[in-house]
């Protein structure tokens, strides 16, 4: 699992430094092999081991594609999904293209979410973090899972 929030520079050639923290739990899972594609909601990055992905990926290519929906879907993640693997420095090569979409720059946000990572600019998860804790708590809106849990 992974979890917490790192503020991590991406260098000039678009590498990331993956904190030790996960490096040693991808090494485990995945030795180091993961995949990164958009987030369809926001523009962020998500990042997956391999074995997380593919089984994602088998249920996203299972839909049916006369589905518009599921035509969508298919065609951002999958058409947008790379290989990555941890270098001998610890850092992943991101592609122009996905920089682009999350406007990355130099300043990233890393978020632990359970199986995946989320990449963000920093700037845009500041902004998304400060709409959700400006957000009225409307507990009519929240599902009942969601208010099982006690925090």
């Amino acid at each position: 699992m992974f979890r917490g929030l790192n503020t991590i520079n991406l260098d000039a050639k678009g590498r990331l430094a993956i904190p030790a923290k996960f490096r040693e739990r991808l090494a485990v899972l995945c030795g180091g092999h993961m995949v990164v594609t958009i987030d369809t909601e926001e523009r962020s990055l998500l990042i997956y081991p391999v074995n997380e992905w593919e089984e994602i990926e088998a249920k996203i290519t299972s839909l049916p594609t006369f589905d518009p929906r599921a035509r969508r879907i298919q065609r951002l993640l999958v058409g947008h999904a790379t290989d990555v693997e941890i270098d001998g420095s610890g850092r992943i090569l991101l592609r122009a293209a996905l920089r682009e979409y999350a406007g990355l720059e130099k300043e990233t946000v890393l978020i632990g979410q359970g199986k995946k990572l989320e990449l963000w600019s920093k700037a845009s998860w500041e902004g998304t973090r400060d709409e959700y804790l400006e957000q009225v708590n409307d507990e009519s809106q929240l599902s009942e899972q969601i208010m099982s849990i006690s925090l």
